[in-house]
């Protein structure tokens, strides 16, 4: 039974929400009010558990990436669960002029009975919505889709 003072789902997943839809550089650092110490993550690119390396990868997109920023478009909460879709937009440093790009997934969450994110697990296509946009790789990744799809 959760905690009297626990969070209602509906309310953490209000909070996690706004939580990424507002990340910033200066907010990782709060980063274990929404993670719970020994929080799982896994997208196409990273498998990690533990607050630490979670937010290393938050931090190094802020790197390798100018202005990403996560629009949530949908959400369902069922139980301790929630799943997500979102629009990911970012812009290429040294690519594209600057060009806004996006990329379209969807989070599978498990939060904990205080409203903390135990699991978390995206998912997207690394190929349509990644590879293709990149410069060389991107005319390449096509070319393979269109041999693919005769």
């Amino acid at each position: 039974m959760p905690h009297p003072d626990a969070p209602s789902m509906e309310d953490a997943v209000t909070r996690v929400v706004a939580f990424f839809e507002h990340i910033t550089p200066a907010n990782l650092a709060a980063i274990d009010r929404i993670y719970a110490p020994d929080a799982r993550f896994k997208d196409p690119f990273n498998e990690v558990c533990g607050v630490i390396p979670i937010q290393q990868i938050f931090e190094h997109m802020y790197v390798a990436l100018d202005q990403p920023r996560f629009v949530v478009t949908g959400r369902v909460v069922q139980g301790q669960q929630c799943f997500l879709t979102w629009d990911f937009l970012f812009a290429f440093k040294n690519y594209h002029r600057g060009e806004t790009q996006t990329v379209r997934g969807a989070s599978h969450l498990v939060l904990d009975p205080q409203g903390l994110i135990v699991l978390h697990r995206d998912y997207w296509d690394a190929a349509e919505e990644l590879y293709e946009k990149l410069p060389v790789v991107g005319a390449l990744m096509r070319w393979l889709r269109r041999r693919a799809a005769q």
